[in-house]
Formats: C-alpha cells, sequence, structure tokens
C-alpha cells in the first residue's frame, strides 16, 4: 500500500477489550436488554440483527455504538469507483452475502467492510482466502455491504460474448436438469453455458435500463436486441446452433411448453438482479426460421410517478389535476404501445387515493402495486375478461375504476353506464392523437349521444428522449428542421436549441431517459355538440386546436425549446 496514500485507522478487533456486554452505552432499558439477551439466548444470531428487527435501535445507529466501543472506523457509505473485483473469481457471492462482508482494494487503501465485529473467523477466512492479508476493517451497514456486493459482481461476470465464441448445442434434457430458476442471478454460480448466456443476457438489459429484449431467429443467425428509451439497439450476434438451447431455456423460465413450438405461446418470469426485482413477460411466435421471442422487462422496484413528474407545464397541469378529482364521467390516455398511458394514469390514481375513496382497477397486467387500491389482473384462461370484471367492478360500490384498455364494444359500454351512473373511469386505448380516440369508440358500435354524454377528456401522449446532460451541445438548426415541429424564429428568441452527441453516461446515444409530451383534448359543449353530428377526426381536431387544444408537436416544441430533448425526438415520436 502506498505510504502517501489516505491513512485510515484499522485496529483488529481482538487487540482490543470488548466490552462485557455490546449492550452497554445503546441506552436500552433493562427490560430491553433483558428482552434481547433472552431471544439471543433462545434462537442465536445477531445481536444487531435482534435489535434492528425488534425496532429497538436504527442500524446506523448501533454500528455507531460499535464502532466507538471496538474503535473500528464507521463508513455509512463506501466506495464503488475504481474497484478491484478480481477476489470475484475467487469465491462465491452466497459466502459474502450470508457473512455480510465485502473486501475494498482501490489505489489508495483496502479494507474489509463487516456489519458485524464479532465475526472474526469469517474476516480470517476471507483474509486466507484473498491471499493477502486483505487490509485492516471497518464497519459498514447491510444494505451498503450488500450493494458493493451485487456491483462488485456484477462488474467481474464474464460478457456473453465470451460465452458465444465456445458454447456447444445442448439438449433440452440438459438444460431442464439444470437449476430451473434463481432467486437472484448474480447469485447464479452454474457452469452451463446456456444459463449463464441467458442470466448476462437479463441482466445487461436491467443495467442498460432496456424495457425490452428482442431474439430473433434469420436463416444464418440469432439477432439479440435491446429496446432501451423507446429504440432498438443491436447488442448480440449469437450461432444459429444456439438458438434451439436459448429459447427452451426462457420457454423453461417462463413454464412454457417447449415442446410446442408451432404455436404462439405466453408466460411469465419473475427474478431479481442485484437490489432490483424484475417481472418479465414472455412473448413467443413462430417464425420461418424459427420461434421469436420477446421479453417486456418491468422494474417492480419502480417509484410511481407524480403528476408532477410527467413533463406537464403548469396551466395544463392544474387542468388535468381538476380532470381527475372530476365526480363522475371517462378519461381516455390514448397512444401506442409503450407510450406511456399506464404511467400517467397510476400518477393520476396515487394523487387521488386516499382513505375515503374506494378505488379498484382491472389490469393485463398489474404493473406496479399500489397501496390503498383494489387491482385485478386479467386471466382468460377463466375467461376473466376486462368487460367480465369490470361487470363485477361495478356492484363493489367503487367511486374510482381504472379499465386496463377499452379493446372491444361490450367494455366500452359498461364503462359508459359506469361513468353515467356516478363513477370516474379511466382507460387507455391504442389511437394516433386525441380526436381519433371518437373515431375508434364510434366505430366500436358505441353511439355518439353516449360518447359525447360520458367522455370529459382525452389526452394523447408521447414519450421522448431526454438529452444527456452531461454531452448535449447547442448548435443553430436549419429553418426546414425547425418548421417540421413548428418553431419559427420568433420563438427562438432568448432559447438555444441543443443536439445530442452521445458519451459513456448515455451509452454513446446522447439521450438518457424519456419524457411526455401531451395532447389533452376537453370536451367542452362546443365539441360535444360536434360529435353528435360527426366522427371526422379531423374536423374534431381543427376545432380543439382552435379552442385552445395544445398538440403533441406543440407541446413537443415546448421541450425542445427548453433544451429537453432534441428536433429529431419530436417528430419521430409525433409523425403519424
Amino acid at each position: 500500500m502506498n505510504q502517501k496514500a489516505k491513512e485510515t485507522k484499522f485496529i483488529d478487533v481482538r487487540e482490543t477489550m470488548i466490552p462485557s456486554s455490546p449492550l452497554e452505552g445503546l441506552g436500552l432499558s433493562e427490560e430491553a436488554v433483558e428482552d434481547i439477551l433472552n431471544t439471543h439466548a433462545e434462537t442465536g444470531g445477531s445481536i444487531m440483527d435482534i435489535i434492528v428487527q425488534k425496532k429497538l435501535l436504527p442500524e446506523a445507529e448501533f454500528l455507531e455504538a460499535m464502532s466507538r466501543q471496538f474503535d473500528i472506523p464507521f463508513r455509512p457509505e463506501l466506495p464503488t469507483e475504481d474497484l478491484d473485483v478480481g477476489y470475484t473469481k475467487k469465491m462465491p457471492i452466497q459466502y459474502l452475502k450470508k457473512h455480510r462482508m465485502v473486501p475494498f482494494e482501490t489505489p489508495e487503501e483496502h479494507f474489509i467492510a463487516v456489519n458485524d465485529p464479532t465475526d472474526f473467523q469469517s474476516v480470517d477466512d476471507l483474509r486466507r482466502l484473498l491471499g493477502k492479508g486483505g487490509g485492516g476493517i471497518v464497519l459498514s451497514t447491510q444494505a451498503a455491504i450488500l450493494s458493493a456486493i451485487n456491483q462488485a459482481y456484477d462488474r467481474g461476470r464474464e460478457s456473453a460474448e465470451e460465452f458465444i465464441q465456445d458454447m456447444n448445442e445442448e439438449s433440452p434434457d440438459r438444460i431442464i436438469s439444470e437449476i430451473e430458476e434463481t432467486a437472484d442471478l448474480l447469485d447464479d454460480t452454474s457452469d452451463a453455458p446456456i444459463i449463464k448466456l441467458v442470466n448476462l443476457m437479463l441482466s445487461r438489459a436491467v443495467k442498460e435500463r432496456a424495457s425490452d429484449i428482442h431474439i430473433e431467429p434469420y436463416q444464418n443467425t440469432l439477432a439479440v436486441r435491446n429496446r432501451i428509451d423507446g429504440v432498438l439497439y443491436n447488442v448480440l450476434k449469437i450461432p444459429k446452433r444456439v438458438q434451439s438451447s436459448l429459447v427452451s431455456r426462457v420457454k423453461i423460465m417462463a413454464k412454457l411448453n417447449i415442446a410446442e413450438k408451432r404455436l404462439p405461446q405466453d408466460g411469465r418470469i419473475d427474478i431479481k438482479v442485484g437490489d432490483k426485482i424484475i417481472d418479465i413477460r414472455v412473448s413467443t411466435i413462430p417464425t420461418a426460421f424459427g420461434e421469436r421471442v420477446v421479453l417486456r422487462l418491468l422494474d417492480k422496484t419502480g417509484v410511481i410517478f407524480r403528476l408532477t413528474d410527467l413533463g406537464i407545464d403548469p396551466e395544463r397541469f392544474d387542468l388535468f389535476d381538476d380532470l381527475i378529482r372530476s365526480p363522475n364521467g371517462i378519461i381516455l390516455v390514448t397512444g401506442p404501445t409503450g407510450s406511456g398511458k399506464t404511467t400517467t394514469l397510476y400518477a393520476a390514481l396515487s394523487t387521488i387515493n386516499k382513505p375515503e375513496i374506494n378505488i379498484i382497477t382491472i389490469e393485463d397486467p398489474i404493473e406496479y402495486q399500489i397501496e390503498g387500491i383494489g387491482q385485478i389482473q386479467v386471466n382468460p384462461k377463466i375467461d376473466l375478461t376486462f368487460a367480465k370484471g369490470l361487470r363485477s367492478i361495478v356492484r363493489q360500490d367503487p367511486d374510482v375504476i381504472l379499465v386496463g384498455e377499452v379493446r372491444d364494444r361490450e367494455t366500452a359500454e359498461i364503462a359508459i353506464q359506469s361513468s353515467l351512473t356516478g363513477h370516474l373511469v379511466f382507460s387507455t386505448l391504442h389511437t394516433n392523437d386525441a380526436a381519433s380516440a371518437i373515431t375508434r369508440i364510434t366505430d366500436m358500435g358505441i353511439e355518439p349521444f353516449l360518447v359525447s354524454s360520458s367522455v370529459i377528456a382525452i389526452i394523447a401522449q408521447r414519450l421522448v428522449r431526454v438529452l444527456c446532460p452531461e454531452c448535449k451541445e447547442e448548435y443553430t438548426p436549419d429553418d426546414k428542421s425547425l418548421s417540421k415541429v413548428g418553431i419559427d424564429k420568433d420563438m427562438l428568441e432568448g432559447r438555444r436549441i441543443y443536439g445530442n452527441v452521445g458519451c459513456p453516461e448515455c451509452m454513446n446515444t446522447g439521450y438518457r431517459g424519456r419524457m411526455a409530451i401531451f395532447e389533452m383534448m376537453v370536451l367542452d359543449d362546443h365539441l360535444k355538440r360536434l360529435i353528435l353530428k360527426t366522427s371526422d377526426s379531423n374536423l374534431i381536431r381543427r376545432d380543439a386546436v382552435k379552442g385552445g387544444m395544445t398538440t403533441l408537436v406543440r407541446d413537443g416544441a415546448r421541450k425542445i425549446l427548453e433544451g429537453v430533448t432534441t428536433i429529431e425526438e419530436v417528430f419521430r415520436v409525433t409523425r403519424i
């Protein structure tokens, strides 16, 4: 270790005088101490775990006390940059997680972070495995240690490309004999190359924030593409001989029939990658060159968005907030698949969710669990459709109903009847813009007078990629580019237009994350009278714009002028 490096005081705990009781100096009552010691005598385990489980003291506070008693540094945050992760090849991840300790070696210092300062034997064993002493020890929280372990083993894994080069064809029987599923992909130590490959594909997709993985068979190869921020990127080219084993492995994880290759199948996989719990929807279809597989990834640990996170401008934010608090009526959110419709509706429900309001949803699938809301999963296998579920929901005395999607006339009719009998109904449609939703509903066979008397607002939306703040660059666009998104020279006064460049922070795409742009059409008396006369979306859209509706393109232009996104991005998602 470099003598000039920053020095940290490390003391072997066996060189210190261990207090007669680790509970001294914690400020606990005699009754609490007695309860802890009795529990420890009965069940064993760590004193700290007992204290934290009984909520007698926060973990950090207990560790600070241990730090003073044992004279060991306490570090609530651990360095995770520039780590040497070579040790990940020497020991299984389960060993470190079990004993809650992790070695650190940086250019400046090396040490072992532990959660239990009295677990001497495990520290000694780890030092022997490392073969170079391992340095001193420091105390840290369980969460910080587990996070560091997960990051280290994620970085220390081989790349998917390394497996592809020497992978041999494996029979389905060999795959079935391997582990069916693992609690945490980072914990999986299977030697089967096909299992390692699938696990690496999944963990890589999660790390890159991918929403979908496409496994696409062609005549001589198998392509894997990840959809990141709404755009597909090529990530792997796999030899054709691996196709059968790879698809079979995914189908086994999704509990699908691996022998059936002629019919489409749908399934689900629940996995854990480090700190993230991921729900994966699996879809397979037969093609000329074999089965094509698409996996849609949903991060269950994701935080429910609030209305303020959606990117609605202040003027329309107040309008939207008023709409979702209406006593009755239907609010429709429209857009293509993956445009964030469900996220917007969840944000609306979270905003109005109160104990005095009964909210029930029927969804396919349930993407996030929201406390205080009854959520029903559509199940076609037992004939639980949107329409049948909606009929039952109405008998549950709801105030607010969310229907995942209006797919047919029956569902639309029940939703309209529910809104006319005093319920506020949220739902989604697949249409290009807000006005087209009227045409779509009337095409289902719903009478125009029912539409005009029940629907109170239609919101169309798209997701645009947000410029990476690390590498975006200002530039002057040409007139043709500006005209594509309705920006004129006068609007540019005092504004800056940015373009995407690309850097390691954004994986050289120039974008990081996405934001919604909105088109909010409120059905006033004029539009309701127009709907009674015609369902022509062009006429409805024209009059809505005259009445002050901000279109998707105009909202996108506002985001461009604010430096949030690019002209090309808005044009890409709004081009109809």
